[in-house]
């Protein structure tokens, strides 16, 4: 057994440890929402691994794209609403998106007067009047719409479809998103990239909680339909443990499917634009469009794991979406893991998730004990608020994870393995 095959044992065996002290201590059911929140955030990890890991795409906005996948699904997946198809709110959202429709069109087509031998500048001048035009009428249509949807029907509904639909759907609508953000992205440099993403995601996230007509915004939305018996009909540790069996077959799928693409000619041609773009570029490689392929790619992955983690939740609330948990968290488990690494995404995504969701009951238990202990010899009286400064030391125990592997191990617990060729 080599070195690396005999770290990456240890390291799992003690993971394996690690999970069975939880549900020792927490029980059976915590446990397995544990492991199913986490193999939800595994799937999104494997989406950020190909952007950041295969291609160095540094994506700041991987919020807005769980979020839109998320509203997807539950669009696709909830129940009919009869009282918005039953009132006349379809006819006039069907005449607002005709009016968005044409308002786009109006404005791409000004901004390829250029062709037509207008110059440049008097172009972008245009395009900015037409735009300027198009979004007021259009928006004299849609607001009127929108507050009826509101008055007559409270909201949009869903589509009462499957949810294993609901969740291809929203990681190919993330996928979209992935596609025109790249094509305004991907030609910047990577802290710009990062600022970007990080705007249109909050745009995202702004949008879906201010339209109450489509996602009831701050009302929320739940209960989400299960691709499982939910726990009413099954039993809180069974249907957990069906869900985890949908999330790890997934998790298999698309890790077998990423690891035989990076050892396959496309695998060696992105390693080569991600360590030596110039001299990719040499040999006639296409960069931006294949940095958008892995960027699109790697967002629909995203899409699937944002949905899959939403959906367990069983509740959708656009406020709930913070960068904290759905961005700074899933970067310290690829960071830690070891990016271009899927095992070790996959090691660093549960790892860091315990230490996430252990954190807060850890330290209530170690704040007890002081303040037993304080009263006892010195009698010192505990603050009132401990269960919620121990809530905060989730933020410090992962600052401190990160900064500890960072110091000893920057390149990750389980770093990208060379690849060798004969």
């Amino acid at each position: 057994m080599s070195a690396l095959a005999r770290r990456e044992f240890v390291l799992f065996c003690g993971l394996a440890v690690l999970v069975a002290l939880v549900f020792a201590w927490m029980g059976m059911a915590y446990g397995m929402r544990m492991l199913v929140e986490a193999s939800g955030y595994a799937i999104i990890g494997l989406g950020l691994t190909i952007q950041w890991g295969y291609a160095g795409l540094f994506n700041v906005g991987v919020m807005g794209f769980i979020a839109l996948a998320a509203f997807v699904s539950l669009f696709v997946t909830y129940p009919v609403n009869n009282l918005f198809w039953d009132s006349t709110g379809p006819a006039e959202l069907g005449w607002a998106l005709l009016a968005v429709a044409l308002a786009a069109v109006a404005v791409f087509a000004a901004s390829q007067t250029h062709r037509l031998g207008l110059p440049k500048k008097w172009r972008t001048l245009l395009t900015l009047i037409v735009l300027a035009i198009a979004y007021l009428w259009a928006q004299s249509i849609f607001d009127p719409a929108t507050a009826q949807i509101e008055r007559e029907a409270r909201w949009v509904g869903g589509l009462g479809l499957p949810v294993w639909l609901g969740w291809v759907m929203g990681g190919v609508v993330a996928g979209a998103l992935g596609w025109a953000m790249g094509r305004i992205t991907l030609g910047l440099r990577a802290d710009y990239m990062a600022i970007a993403t990080l705007g249109i995601s909050e745009i995202v996230k702004a949008f879906l909680k201010n339209a109450d007509w489509l996602t009831r915004g701050t009302l929320t939305v739940s209960p989400i339909p299960w691709p499982v018996p939910t726990p009413q009909e099954l039993g809180f540790v069974a249907s957990r443990a069906a869900y985890l069996s949908v999330t790890a077959i997934l998790i298999v799928v698309i890790f077998v499917l990423l690891q035989r693409a990076w050892a396959s000619p496309w695998g060696r041609m992105m390693r080569a634009i991600r360590d030596n773009e110039v001299s990719a570029a040499a040999m006639g490689k296409d960069i931006n469009r294949r940095r958008l392929e892995m960027f699109i790619l790697g967002n629909v992955i995203i899409g699937v794991g944002g949905a899959a983690l939403v959906t367990f939740s069983s509740i959708f609330d656009p406020s709930a979406f913070v960068p904290v948990n759905h961005t700074f968290l899933i970067w310290v488990m690829i960071i830690l893991g070891g990016a271009g690494n899927n095992l070790g995404t996959v090691f660093g995504v549960v790892l860091v998730y315990i230490v996430w969701t252990m954190s807060e009951p850890a330290a209530l238990f170690l704040f007890a004990q002081a303040a037993s202990w304080g009263d006892t010899l010195f009698g010192w009286e505990a603050p009132s608020d401990l269960p919620t400064r121990a809530l905060q030391m989730r933020v410090f125990v992962i600052g401190l994870t990160i900064t500890l592997v960072l110091r000893f191990a920057p390149n990750g617990l389980l770093p990208e393995k060379p690849m060798r060729y004969d």
